[in-house]
């Protein structure tokens, strides 16, 4: 095995180490824009981080259990020049983590080192306070897929928080983010703002409703959009819907038809079919052109 940066470091064992401390304050908003940096658990985020390294600025910090280390010798030889290792006991490392099972490994990475939203990104997503982390996540993953250019989030929850960041599968380390607010009020008014903004430059604000929600502008599927067009799909709160100020924004309304035998479908469920059919029709289009 390569020589590790740090590798001579004593291992940490005492659950009141300073180390300890930094890690779970980093579990909370306040934490992470003190310190500066975002906690990622596991070895799959450790593996997505090591992936992005050409546009790194240092190495990444890795905390893991003598255990983890033992059994990743092939990604630690592979990536060695871009480690800096420093060993946890067991119960150290759980104590200064978020997951139930963190799988014996975390890493830190600087804040100011995530992507930067681009000044005039053609496809993004725009949440009006989405809730629930998982949630989140997973429509982070989703509009990674869907190869959006941005996310816009109106409150809601924090899309560096932990569970977020876990459910979004280390969409966040490659998906440029703006979070309004920091309150619902004053994210609803600078998402009303950025909307605007958007529609002034072109682009369609497509507000995805239910069927039958009054909203006093024509609804159609999803499917009769024309997708191809420079675009912000705007999904609303998981129980108020999308609120009349963002609705009033909106130059298109779309709807998932679905079964009446429920209600509503879950935000993030609805937003994979809205979100990829953008990617079908950009790639179909572009294969129909001309040779």
């Amino acid at each position: 095995m390569n020589q590790l940066p740090g590798s001579g470091v004593d291992l940490i064992t005492s659950r009141r180490n300073p180390l300890v401390r930094r890690l779970r304050s980093l579990a909370t908003s306040s934490g992470r824009q003190q310190d500066g940096h975002l906690l990622l658990e596991g070895s799959h985020q450790l593996r997505e981080l090591l992936s992005l390294r050409r546009r790194q600025k240092g190495p990444v910090k890795v905390m893991a259990t003598p255990e983890w280390l033992e059994s990743h010798a092939d990604l630690i030889d592979r990536f060695a020049d871009d480690i800096d290792l420093q060993l946890m006991a067991e119960e150290a490392l759980r104590a200064a983590l978020s997951t139930v099972n963190p799988g014996g490994v975390a890493c830190l990475w600087p804040i100011d080192q995530l992507p930067v939203p681009a000044e005039s990104p053609s496809f993004v997503l725009a949440l009006d306070r989405v809730q629930d982390p998982g949630n989140v996540g997973t429509l982070l993953r989703t509009a990674l897929a869907a190869d959006v250019g941005e996310v816009w989030l109106a409150a809601g929850a924090d899309p560096l928080a932990p569970k977020v960041v876990r459910s979004a599968v280390g969409a966040v380390l490659r998906l440029p983010l703006r979070r309004l607010g920091p309150t619902d009020a004053i994210g609803i008014e600078q998402l009303t703002d950025k909307l605007n903004a958007a529609r002034d430059r072109g682009l369609q604000v497509v507000a995805a409703l239910v069927p039958d929600s009054g909203s006093g502008m024509p609804v159609i599927p999803y499917w009769q959009l024309d997708w191809c067009r420079p675009t912000v799909l705007v999904l609303g709160n998981e129980a108020a819907g999308l609120h009349p100020s963002l609705q009033a924004c909106c130059s298109h309304g779309v709807t998932l038809p679905h079964s009446n035998q429920v209600e509503s479908l879950n935000v993030a469920s609805a937003a994979v079919p809205l979100l990829l059919e953008r990617r079908r029709a950009t790639m179909t289009a572009s294969m129909q052109l001309p040779g």
